[in-house]
């Protein structure tokens, strides 16, 4: 019994010694996993930092999102307004609520109820409506002279700008993609043949950009300044009551020469047939204005001035690229001296500051009383 009783003692000290192994070993393979894991969840959270701050960066440099350009493309009224650049990502994506008009009573209220009059312009805002119009009525055309000056310059001044903005807002996305897309990308050689750097050939070929093609192209992919987008609007439309203007919305006097422009009464016959272009819209004029003084070789020079002013980070302003057009006139000097003198007269400096609402755009139509 004594011998068996040693026997079993000895075995249960050996079983108790490899327990206490084997008890040893399962922890420190559960401290190795432990800390393994610890060692996994704190990669994973630096791979997460290192993402976000990537992203945080991509996010600066874009300071967009951008949206599509078929969005934008057709520019009419009952399309989606969804266009800018230093512009908002809340900018809104809903169609325009049509609003019918009777009177410039109508109008004014309207502002007022937006909050769009001088006593919100003179106490420091900017903000301005996403408006639209839908053509200038023979109306205004024959009471315009029996309006206030004031008046009649509030109400032109109010409608066109938004105009402006929206055209700028549509430049500067196009201008955004441009920037961060390929030069093969299909929509940046669609807008490389829209302003001109490209023929039609090349398109269809799906040609490549070359870095001076790209550079030709951001030159003439930009905003032109408020001030002087209204200034030249209401000195060439006679505040909107010119016979182009309520003709065929020419808020620009630009030229046509294929055909289907409108005729001058006294047409400068050594220049060819030509005739005052027509748009559908208030806003396709401005939009077309923009494009012609995006392209045409006689205004380089503002481009190239507007061009330097960005790159050193000074403001684009319309006095300062007024003094370019001197071909826009064959008044020449005098004309920029007139452009000049209605921007400061007015203080239509003031409206380079201005910027688009977020708030849903409305639409204006003619109502019938």
């Amino acid at each position: 019994m004594k011998i068996i009783s040693k026997r079993v003692l000895a075995f249960v000290c050996l079983l108790a010694l490899f327990i206490a192994i084997y008890v040893a070993i399962i922890s420190a393979k559960n401290t190795t996993s432990k800390n393994d894991t610890h060692e996994s969840a704190k990669h994973i959270a630096t791979v997460a930092i290192e993402i976000e701050a990537s992203n945080n960066d991509q996010t600066s440099s874009l300071d967009i999102q951008v949206a599509p350009l078929t969005e934008f493309t057709d520019n009419l009224p009952d399309q989606l307004q969804n266009s800018f650049a230093l512009i908002s990502d809340n900018r809104p994506t809903k169609k325009p609520k049509k609003v019918l008009v009777y009177s410039l009573d109508n109008i004014k209220n309207l502002f007022d109820s937006i909050n769009y009059n001088s006593k919100s312009w003179q106490q420091g805002n900017r903000e301005v409506p996403r408006l639209t119009f839908e053509t200038v009525t023979e109306k205004w055309q024959q009471n315009a002279h029996n309006i206030p000056v004031d008046e009649k310059k509030m109400i032109f001044f109010r409608l066109m700008a938004p105009l402006i903005l929206l055209s700028n807002e549509k430049m500067l996305l196009e201008r955004r993609y441009i920037e961060i897309s390929a030069n093969d990308d299909d929509t940046v050689l669609k807008l490389a043949q829209k302003y001109k750097v490209i023929d039609s050939t090349a398109l269809e070929s799906k040609t490549t950009l070359t870095d001076e093609q790209k550079a030709t192209l951001l030159n003439r992919v930009d905003i032109v300044p408020p001030s002087l987008v209204l200034a030249q609007a209401a000195e060439e439309s006679g505040w909107a009551t010119s016979r182009f203007t309520v003709e065929g919305n020419a808020f620009f006097g630009q030229w046509d020469f294929s055909g289907n422009g409108m005729m001058p009464k006294q047409q400068r016959t050594e220049l060819g047939n030509y005739g005052i272009a027509r748009f559908d819209s208030p806003l396709e004029s401005v939009i077309g204005y923009l494009i012609n003084i995006n392209t045409h070789d006689a205004y380089q020079e503002l481009r190239n001035l507007r061009a330097k002013f960005r790159q050193n980070n000074q403001p684009i302003t319309g006095l300062e690229l007024a003094g370019t057009l001197d071909k826009y006139s064959e008044r020449g000097h005098a004309y920029i001296d007139g452009l000049r003198n209605m921007i400061s007269y007015n203080q239509l400096e003031q409206v380079d500051e201005a910027y688009l609402s977020d708030d849903d755009p409305i639409h204006l139509m003619t109502g019938n009383p």
